[in-house]
Formats: C-alpha cells, sequence, structure tokens
C-alpha cells in the first residue's frame, strides 16, 4: 500500500508593512506597504478609514511579454487622491528602490498647510514601510539558510570524505618534501646545511572517525597546504634574490690591449724631457745677443784697416 505526502500548507499571506507616524504641525503621515495586495486594497485599509489623503502608488508585473524578448512588463501607476503630484513622488520611490507592490501614504491634515516638505513626509514615510518589508524578509531568507546550513553533515558521503582526505595527506607529503628540499638550498648557500632522514608517517585511520570529524580535518588539511605553498614561495624568492645578488663573471670583462697603454707611456716620457732641456734666450746685451755679434764684427774690421795703413 502506498502513501502519498500530504498537500504542503499555502504559505501564510503576507502581512501590511506600517512605517512609523510623522508629525508635523498637527499633520500625521502613515505609509503602508504590500508586494501582493492591490493600491485600492491598501487604501481601503481600516486604519486609513478617517485620513483626509490616501496617496497611493503601485509597481506589479503582469503577464504580457515585451515585443524584445521575455523580458516582464509592469504595471505602474499612482493616485494622488487630493495631494497634488504626491502619487508621483511615491511611484518614484517605488522605481528608484526597484521593488514591486504596492504602497500607500495617508495624511491626517491639521489645519496647517505645510509646503513641499509634505512631499518629503510622504517619500521617508513609504521608504521606511518598504524597509521594513525588506527586512523581515532578509530575516526569512536567513532563517531558511541557517536551517539548511545546520542539517546533518551525513549528507556529505563518509567514504567520499576518506578520498579527500589520504589525498590531501599524500599532497601535503610531498609539499613538505620540495619545501625541505628548497630550505636544503639555502642552507648550502649559507654553509650550513643538515640533511635529515626522512620519517615515515603512519597513515590516519579515517574510517573509525565520525563525519563531523572527518570535516573539520579536511578544512585543517586545506590551511596547512595554504600554509606549505606560502612558505615555498618565500623560499623561492630568497633563492632568486640570493641568485641577482652573484658578481658578473670576470671572464666576460673585456681585456684592455696593453701595447697601447705602453706607447701612450713611452710617448709622454719622451715629450717631458724635452721639456727639461733649457732653451736659449736673447738676452739684451748678453753674450749670445745680436747686438754683441754685431758689435764685435765692427771692431774686428777697425782692426783690419789699422794693420793695412
Amino acid at each position: 500500500m502506498s502513501f502519498k505526502r500530504g498537500r504542503s500548507p499555502p504559505p501564510p499571506t503576507d502581512p501590511v508593512h506600517r512605517s512609523a507616524p510623522i508629525t508635523d504641525r498637527q499633520s500625521v503621515f502613515v505609509a503602508h506597504f504590500s508586494p501582493t495586495l492591490s493600491a485600492k486594497a491598501l487604501q481601503a485599509h481600516p486604519d486609513f478609514r478617517t485620513a483626509s489623503h490616501r496617496i497611493a502608488a503601485w509597481r506589479k508585473p503582469t503577464a504580457q511579454r515585451s515585443l524584445l524578448g521575455s523580458a516582464r512588463v509592469l504595471d505602474a501607476g499612482h493616485d494622488d487622491d487630493g495631494e497634488k503630484y504626491a502619487g508621483k513622488r511615491l511611484a518614484r520611490v517605488l522605481d528608484g528602490m526597484g521593488v514591486e507592490g504596492a504602497v500607500c501614504v495617508a495624511r491626517w491634515y491639521g489645519g496647517v498647510m505645510l509646503g513641499p516638505v509634505r512631499f518629503e513626509h510622504i517619500e521617508n514615510c513609504a521608504r521606511q514601510a518598504i524597509r521594513d518589508w525588506r527586512a523581515a524578509t532578509t530575516s526569512a531568507a536567513d532563517g531558511a539558510k541557517r536551517v539548511k546550513v545546520e542539517a546533518p553533515v551525513e549528507a556529505r558521503s563518509k567514504e567520499g570524505l576518506e578520498k579527500v582526505l589520504a589525498e590531501r595527506d599524500n599532497s601535503i607529503e610531498v609539499l613538505r618534501g620540495l619545501l625541505a628540499d628548497k630550505k636544503r638550498v639555502v642552507g648550502r648557500e649559507d654553509g650550513a646545511a643538515v640533511k635529515q632522514p626522512a620519517t615515515l608517517k603512519k597513515p590516519m585511520n579515517y574510517k573509525a572517525m565520525p563525519v563531523q570529524a572527518l570535516v573539520k580535518l579536511e578544512k585543517a588539511r586545506d590551511a596547512t597546504i595554504a600554509f606549505i605553498l606560502k612558505e615555498l614561495d618565500k623560499i623561492e624568492d630568497e633563492i632568486l634574490k640570493a641568485m641577482g645578488d652573484e658578481d658578473p663573471d670576470e671572464s666576460d670583462k673585456t681585456p684592455v690591449p696593453e701595447t697601447a697603454d705602453e706607447d701612450r707611456q713611452d710617448e709622454g716620457k719622451a715629450k717631458s724631457k724635452d721639456d727639461d732641456i733649457p732653451k736659449e734666450v736673447d738676452v739684451p746685451g748678453g753674450e749670445n745677443s745680436s747686438e754683441h755679434i754685431n758689435r764685435s764684427k765692427a771692431d774686428g774690421d777697425s782692426q783690419a784697416k789699422m794693420d793695412a795703413g
């Protein structure tokens, strides 16, 4: 005999979300918002029976489709109810906040004209009612998500967790060996490399552990792998830095010909020797001067004439 599951109860009717009243010079403003009720239903709410004005706006999806594709067509409109331009301001609030539903703001006139500030009161009331609905919707969604997260973790396959943990252990072992090799490279450069003997670890008996413990171990293994990878990056940076600090090979330097330097040195020495030899200077009246030579020649000619006479 088969048993059919009973039909789920219908979801509760969305309540009306109300704003706190705003009072200004004996005028009172209160807003109601509903994602499902119509604007007329909100205007006819018993709480608004004695209100002077019941301004409304709506923005609801329809069954129609646009010609460009499957985009939905929204039915939007507003009702001033004697408060000129107020309905249009409410419609802008719905459009600006991107919500679908109907909102109605009731005003009880206190006998004093408020001027343009009344539109701010109307908009603020509407926003507050919409925010109240959003907060309630978000709270309900978070509650459902929390229940889903807190469901028994046995839904995960125990065998799958055991396999994943075994793979994680193997990866950790390989990464640790690679990290040890990298550290030994740095140790040799510093003159302090000591190779440690490898130790074999006994594999974990995951079959004897509950699922909750396996889930925690999986997170721990992931954290270990992330840490080792980070250490590997640091070691590789140190190795690259050490390679960049080494002196360039002396054999790559281009030798300068020594013969050219020697020729330049010899030429400089010869020039300096010539500069050291003193040069004759024509001093007036001196022994080597032209004046002294001419005078000696004249005296010789006079002496020859006297001898001939």
